[in-house]
C-alpha cells in the first residue's frame, strides 16, 4: 500500500470516528415534549424542519409563530426560509421524529463529504493532491471542527445550503446550468441567495444569478399559493410574514442587538463590541459591504494575476456572510474557496504583500477552531460576551483584511508590469 493510500485510510478512519461522534445526538435525542423545549440537540431539525413540515401537512402555516408555539413543542419560530423548503424536506418530516432525525443527520454528513470533495478538487488545480486523499482529509477536518460538528449536533440545513452556494460560485463558468440549480438551493436561506446573486451578477455570471433566483421563486410558488389559499388571501399571509419578522428580530438568539446570540455579520459584531448601532444598521451594512466588495471582485477577476479569481471567490464568500444576518456555521460554504486561497498564499508566501491574504484565511479558521475546550478557556478568561463575539470579530476581520489586500493588489496591477504580479 502506498503512503498516500495509508494517509487516505487514516484520514477516513479519523473522519468516520468524528462522524459517529457527531451523529450520536440524532439517535440519542429524546422525543420532543412541552417539558424539554430547551433541548439543544437537533433543535434546528426540530424547529426549522420537522415540526414546520408537520404544521404544513396538518393544514396550517408554519411561518406563523403563534401557531407553531401553540401546536408543537418547539423553542424557536420557523424563520423565513424559502417556501420550497417545506416540500424539499418533506421526506424527513414524514417518518417518526427519531427516524427523520437520523436520516437527516446522515444526509447532512454526506453533504459535508461532498463539500470536502469540492474543496479538494479546487486545491488540485494548484497542487498534485489525489482527490480521495484530499477529500478524506478535509472531510475529517470538517467533522472534527466546531462548525462541522454543529451542523450534525443541531441538525442544521447549512450543509445543503453550503453545497448549493459553493457550487454556484465554483461552477458558474464551467457548468452554468448546474450553477443555476445550485444557486436556487442557496436561496433556501435568502440571506445567502440575495448577496450571492448580486455578487455573481456583478462578476459577469448574469445568467446564473437571474436563473437561480427565478428557479427558486418558481419552486416556491406552489407552496405560497397553498398557504395564501389556506390563510384567506394575500393580506393575511403578509400579516403572518410581518409577525414572523417581528418575532425573529426580537429574540435573544437572533436579534442584532442581542449580547447572547452568535452572529458574524457586521452590524451584530459592531453592537457586541461597542453596544452601539447607527439607524437602519442592517440594510446600511448590506449596501455598504456589497458596495465595497463588488468593484473589488470585478477587478480581481480582470487582473493580470492568475490567482485573482481565487481571491475574488473568497472575498465573495466573506462579503455574503458579513453583509447580512449570519451565524458562525454559515461560513461553511467558504471552505472550498478558503482552501484554495490558503494554497495560493502558501505557494507565494515569500512574495511581497501577501501577508494580509494569509491572515484573512487564518482569521476565517477561527469559527472552525472554536471547539468546546477553546470556548471554556475564552469564557473563563474573557467572559460570555467574548465567547459569542470572537467568531464574528474574526470573520469581519477576515473580510477587512481581504478588502485591503484586494484594493492594494488590483491598484498595483494597474500600474505595474504583468510579470510583477503574475
Amino acid at each position: 500500500m502506498s503512503p498516500r493510500s495509508r494517509l487516505a485510510l487514516a484520514a477516513g478512519a479519523v473522519g468516520a470516528f468524528g462522524a459517529w461522534w457527531a451523529l450520536r445526538p440524532a439517535w440519542q435525542v429524546p422525543l420532543p415534549t412541552e417539558a424539554n423545549r430547551a433541548e439543544v440537540r437537533m433543535q434546528d431539525f426540530r424547529d426549522a424542519l420537522y415540526y414546520p413540515v408537520q404544521e404544513f401537512l396538518a393544514g396550517g402555516n408554519p411561518y406563523d409563530p403563534a401557531a407553531m408555539f401553540a401546536h408543537w413543542p418547539v423553542r424557536q419560530s420557523f424563520n423565513l426560509y424559502q417556501p420550497y423548503h417545506l416540500a424539499l424536506h418533506l421526506p424527513f418530516g414524514l417518518p417518526d421524529y427519531r427516524a427523520g432525525a437520523v436520516l437527516f443527520g446522515l444526509t447532512s454528513l454526506v453533504l459535508l463529504v461532498v463539500l470536502a470533495a469540492m474543496a479538494a478538487s479546487r486545491v488540485r488545480t494548484r497542487v498534485p493532491l489525489p482527490l480521495a486523499l484530499g477529500t478524506a482529509g478535509l472531510a475529517a477536518l470538517l467533522v472534527l471542527s466546531q462548525v462541522g460538528k454543529a451542523q450534525l449536533y443541531l441538525g442544521q440545513v447549512n450543509p445543503l445550503v453550503a453545497v448549493g452556494a459553493a457550487g454556484a460560485l465554483l461552477l458558474r463558468s464551467s457548468h452554468p446550468k448546474v450553477a443555476v440549480l445550485a444557486l436556487a438551493v442557496a436561496w433556501l436561506k435568502p440571506q445567502f441567495g440575495l448577496p450571492l446573486a448580486v455578487l455573481l451578477f456583478a462578476r459577469g455570471s448574469r445568467g446564473v444569478a437571474l436563473g437561480g433566483t427565478a428557479v427558486a421563486a418558481v419552486a416556491s410558488l406552489p407552496v405560497v399559493a397553498l398557504l395564501v389559499a389556506r390563510g384567506g388571501g394575500v393580506g393575511p399571509f403578509l400579516d403572518v410574514l410581518a409577525a414572523n419578522l417581528a418575532h425573529a428580530t426580537n429574540t435573544g438568539y437572533g436579534a442584532v442587538d442581542s449580547l447572547t446570540a452568535q452572529r458574524v455579520d457586521l452590524p451584530a459584531v459592531l453592537f457586541r463590541v461597542t453596544e452601539w448601532l447607527p439607524p437602519a444598521a442592517e440594510p446600511l451594512a448590506l449596501v455598504a459591504v456589497l458596495g465595497v466588495s463588488v468593484p473589488l471582485v470585478r477587478r480581481l477577476d480582470r487582473a493580470a494575476d492568475p490567482d485573482g479569481p481565487a481571491v475574488a471567490d473568497l472575498l465573495t464568500c466573506l462579503a455574503v456572510v458579513v453583509a447580512v444576518v449570519h451565524q458562525p456555521g454559515d461560513v461553511l460554504f467558504a471552505v472550498p474557496s478558503a482552501a484554495l486561497a490558503a494554497v495560493v498564499w502558501w505557494r507565494r508566501r515569500r512574495e511581497r504583500g501577501l501577508l494580509p491574504l494569509g491572515l484573512a484565511v487564518a482569521a476565517l479558521a477561527v469559527p472552525f477552531a472554536h471547539l468546546h475546550a477553546v470556548d471554556s478557556v475564552v469564557r473563563a478568561g474573557l467572559g460570555a460576551r467574548a465567547s459569542v463575539t470572537v467568531d464574528g470579530l474574526a470573520v469581519v476581520a477576515a473580510w477587512v483584511l481581504l478588502v485591503a489586500f484586494a484594493a492594494r493588489r488590483t491598484a498595483a496591477a494597474g500600474s505595474e508590469p504583468v510579470a510583477a504580479v503574475a
